[in-house]
């Protein structure tokens, strides 16, 4: 007589994450639910991160922008004044400058001044918005003493201008202006020597 067995397979289980009516547990919903929201929350973290940074970025350049200057003068040839004071030996010049805005912002020159022995340059108390690329032209004064071997060096004059940038701010810029050969040297050739001759006279 043989014994029927029953083999039974102790390996077999039910793996599916569901309840005895097939349906998926809540909890692993939810769980599911939350991960999408994290992986979301992520995406939208970082693009607005990018965001923000790329404004800063944006902001930071502008308020350098604003605030660089970049400038170039020159003396211009148009030149006017008396013809000296024989008592002092000294003459007065109206000269101008011409100052171009080389920076990429717009500027307010103001104040514009240099000195050495023997020459000394003043603006009249004019100032100048210039654009970018933009030139204007700054009414001075220039003092020469006839006597000085200095004045005329071949050394560039450093002129110091006030500049009013375009955040509001005003900066000190100073920028060598070469005179030795150009139209106050030229300008002040005659009267020096003239004075220098009445001087001779006198003596």
């Amino acid at each position: 007589m043989s014994a029927e067995h029953e083999v039974i397979d102790l390996d077999e289980h039910d793996h599916r994450p569901a309840d005895s009516d097939g349906t998926v547990p809540d909890r692993l919903v939810s769980r599911r639910t939350m991960n999408v929201r994290l992986v979301a929350a992520l995406v939208i973290g970082v693009v607005l991160g990018g965001a923000g940074a790329s404004e800063l970025r944006v902001s930071r350049d502008e308020r350098e922008r604003n605030a660089s200057v970049v400038l170039v003068a020159l003396p211009e040839d148009s030149v006017s004044g008396d013809s000296g004071t024989e008592v002092l030996g000294v003459i007065q010049l109206d000269g101008q400058l011409a100052v171009i805005n080389a920076g990429p912002a717009p500027i307010t020159v103001g104040a514009a001044a240099g000195q050495r022995p023997g020459i000394q340059v003043r603006d009249t108390g004019q100032s100048k918005l210039l654009r970018p690329g933009g030139t204007g032209w700054i009414d001075v004064k220039v003092r020469i003493e006839c006597s000085s071997s200095t004045a005329f060096e071949s050394e560039p004059l450093s002129i110091r201008f006030s500049v009013e940038t375009a955040d509001r701010r005003i900066r000190e810029v100073n920028y060598p202006v070469a005179v030795k050969g150009g139209a106050w040297d030229r300008a002040a050739e005659m009267p020096c020597a003239y004075l220098s001759y009445a001087g001779k006279r006198g003596g």
